[in-house]
This record gives structure tokens, C-alpha cells and sequence, in this order.
């Protein structure tokens, strides 16, 4: 598997807020407590030590209580907070070391922020809103048309096309001509959404993006975001105080508590293997079912080839094998039945080559990326463990039924 590139690096990063804060960066690298602190200096640690990799194309969200330091974190990105000690690097280079040119030119360019209040002009109609993002960005640039060599007829319809596809995006077709104060809080997060994807940056930053709504638009724009995401494939950095909403979209989760980082990793990691007692707090009334996916608990099975095999070969690996079941594939690797031990000791005919499926057991199907609720209906209608499978349809794995069961208890500790 390839290792995932890097578009956001987070190494060693300290903030600390107070009057002086190097004076006392030793002694919070040294462990002092975010209490003591505060009573002997009047500093408070903001961000202690946080390390994290962001990879490219990922939704990652950082998620924990007020005071976590999970919104101080994301302003780290695009230095709108200094660190007081550590580095940032997007795409391999050092942020701490833009100048202020190169640093207006990565937040105009590179990164888009997505707040928790929608910020948009009242005055303005939602085409008029998205387009504004880019228009501040343009004339601060020197405008599209200078750039470009084009006529500022010309910049704006091409702005006002680009801003267009965006509010097509994400929903809005109709609704270009109305004003936020004719819209509902979900459309007007809409709109914010829209202006930040107009400006095609590659990063998108969100804090408490969703936090506002009530909670099916909440569900709703969740959904929206998930679907942009499968089209558009931008690095997004989110923060929330959810953990449904984090396990929902994440496709890796970072827990902060008190500045420091508690644990980082994938949701089905979060959920089985929590790193310690504050973390497993956090995840011990989750519904696995609705986040664990049938990817992450699959296992390996041996596998013959139809037309290729006889039931010998089958039979030699089931032998051979921990496991109770032999996948019987067609050449492009889709399971197309099983041979398994019960089928050997029920004395059925297992002899000679393995021609087609009508003396196989039949398999059930299911794609990896699906949750574990979705295949539990599945799994109570057959013996033989449900056929994983990748993106192309080929067998990723197996799971039998004990294992989708274990997954889905909570194991106390």
C-alpha cells in the first residue's frame, strides 16, 4: 500500500498565551500543569506539543471540549496564531518562515477558512456572496483581468461563472438571486461553503463549520460535505465538538484534551482501540454499527481459482488453513462461491475440477468501505463469512459472523 503524501505537517507545536511566553516555555516542555501554570505565571497553555500528519486529500478532523485547543490548532495553518514554539509545513515548506508577501499569497491561494458564523454580506445575493471571495482575492492580486490580459467585462463573467458552479455544487441552483436574510441557516452555511470552494484552494480549514444548525440541516450539510469531498478531493482540516459528527466524516480523527493530544488515527481506531481512559469515555455510548466499516475488520481467506482448481486444491488449502472456508474466484478475483469444512463433513461430492458454482456454497457480497450495520443482515443469512471486496469488486477479505458480533460489543475494561 502507498504511503499517503503530506500536505500538512504539525511538528512539536507549543502555543502559549501570557505576557511573556518563551520565559516560560521550558517549564511547560519541563510538564508543568495548565493550572499551575496559570496560578504561579499568569500563562495558559493553549497547545502543548502537538505532532500530526495531514494527508493529502483527507477530511481531518480534530475534534474535543471547549478549551481542548483544537480551534487555536487550526489557525496555527494559516498563521493567523503564532506558534511559540514548533513548525508548520504545507506541502514540505516551513510557514513560521513565509514573509508576509508569501504568507498573503498562501492564504489567498492555497487556503480557505470556513467559520462557525457565516459571515455573509446582507447586503449581498448569493451569487454576489461567493463571488466576493474571489473578488477580494483578484484586486488584492492585482485583479483576474490585469493577470490575465483580459477585459474586466470579460474577469467578471468568468468570476461570476466559476461562483456559479460552486453554488450549483452545493445545492443552490435558484436561489443566486436571493439574499441571506430570505435563506435558512443551512442554505446560508450553504452560501459560505460555495464562496470558499470558489476560490479552488487546495486547503479548506473549518471550525465548528456546522456547530450552529440544528440537527438534521447539520445531517444535511454533513452529507453535502461528503459529497463535494468525493468530487473535489480538497484537504480539508475540521474542527468540532462532536464526536458522531467526527466519526461521520473523518477519515482520520485527532482527540485533543487540555492542549495536548490524546490520540490520533482512523474512526474504526478511535472506536476499538481507544488510547486511554479520557478517550474511552468520549467513544463508550457510540453506535459501532453506524461507523465501524466491514474494511477494517476483514480477514484474510485462501482462495482457488474457477476452472483453474480442482476441489483437491480447495480442500488442501482448507487443510492447510486456520479458516473454515476456501473463496472459489473467477479470474478477475470476484468470489463466486466457497468451498468450506462443513461441505467436507456432510460427505458432499468434492471431487474432480472446479468447473462452475453449482456445487459451491453460495457467498454473499458486500463492498469494504460499507459499515458494519449495513452487512449484519447479511451475515444472519448464511454460515459461509460474507465476501469483502475492494473497488474494483475483487475479494478484499472475508468476515464471518462471530466477527461482525465481537465488533459490534463494547468491551469494558
Amino acid at each position: 500500500m502507498a504511503q499517503q503524501e503530506i500536505k500538512i505537517g504539525i511538528e512539536n507545536v507549543y502555543k502559549i498565551f501570557g505576557p511573556d511566553p518563551g520565559s516560560v516555555l521550558d517549564r511547560v516542555k519541563g510538564g508543568a500543569s495548565k493550572q499551575d501554570l496559570l496560578e504561579d505565571t499568569g500563562h495558559t497553555i493553549g497547545i502543548r506539543d502537538v505532532s500530526l500528519d495531514i494527508g493529502v486529500g483527507q477530511i481531518f478532523v480534530v475534534m474535543g471540549l471547549s478549551g481542548s485547543g483544537k480551534s487555536t490548532l487550526i489557525r496555527h495553518i494559516n498563521r493567523l496564531i503564532e506558534p511559540t514554539d514548533g513548525r508548520i509545513l504545507v506541502d514540505g515548506e516551513d510557514v513560521l518562515r513565509l514573509d508576509a508577501e508569501a504568507l498573503r499569497h498562501l492564504r489567498r491561494y492555497k487556503m480557505s477558512m470556513v467559520f462557525q458564523r457565516f459571515a455573509l454580506l446582507p447586503h449581498k445575493t448569493v451569487i454576489d456572496n461567493v463571488m466576493s471571495g474571489l473578488q477580494i482575492r483578484d484586486e488584492a492580486g492585482g485583479g483576474i483581468a490585469k493577470r490575465l490580459g483580459l477585459s474586466s467585462g470579460k474577469a467578471s463573467a468568468e468570476a461570476r461563472e466559476r461562483a456559479q458552479a460552486q453554488v450549483d455544487l452545493v445545492g443552490l441552483q435558484g436561489f443566486e438571486n436571493q439574499y441571506p436574510s430570505q435563506l435558512s441557516g443551512g442554505m446560508q452555511q450553504r452560501v459560505g461553503l460555495a464562496r470558499a470552494l470558489a476560490t479552488d484552494a487546495e486547503v479548506l480549514l473549518m471550525d465548528e463549520a456546522f456547530s450552529a444548525l440544528d440537527p438534521l440541516i447539520r445531517n444535511d450539510m454533513q452529507d453535502q460535505l461528503i459529497q463535494i469531498q468525493n468530487e473535489l478531493s480538497k484537504t480539508i482540516v475540521f474542527i468540532t465538538h462532536d464526536l458522531d459528527e467526527a466519526l461521520r466524516i473523518g477519515d482520520h480523527i485527532a482527540i485533543l484534551k487540555d492542549g495536548e493530544l490524546r490520540q490520533v488515527g482512523p474512526p474504526e481506531e478511535i472506536l476499538m482501540a481507544p488510547a486511554d481512559d479520557y478517550v474511552s469515555r468520549f467513544v463508550k455510548d457510540v453506535n459501532r454499527g453506524r461507523v465501524i466499516t466491514v474494511g477494517s475488520i476483514a480477514n484474510d481467506y485462501p482462495t482457488v481459482v474457477l476452472g483453474a482448481a480442482g476441489f483437491s486444491d480447495a480442500l488442501a488449502k482448507l487443510e492447510a488453513s486456520e479458516r473454515n472456508t476456501v473463496y472459489v474466484c473467477d479470474g478477475d478475483g470476484r468470489p463466486v462461491g466457497a468451498v468450506t469444512t462443513k461441505m467436507a463433513q456432510e460427505g458432499r461430492d468434492l471431487s474432480g475440477p472446479i468447473a462452475d458454482d453449482a456445487k459451491l456454497d453460495p457467498v454473499q457480497t458486500v463492498d469494504s468501505a460499507a459499515v458494519i450495520e449495513d452487512m449484519l443482515p447479511l451475515s444472519m443469512k448464511t454460515e459461509v463469512p460474507v465476501a469483502v471486496l475492494d473497488g474494483d469488486g475483487a475479494l478484499a477479505g472475508g468476515v464471518p459472523r462471530r466477527t461482525v458480533l465481537s465488533a459490534l460489543v463494547r468491551r469494558e475494561e
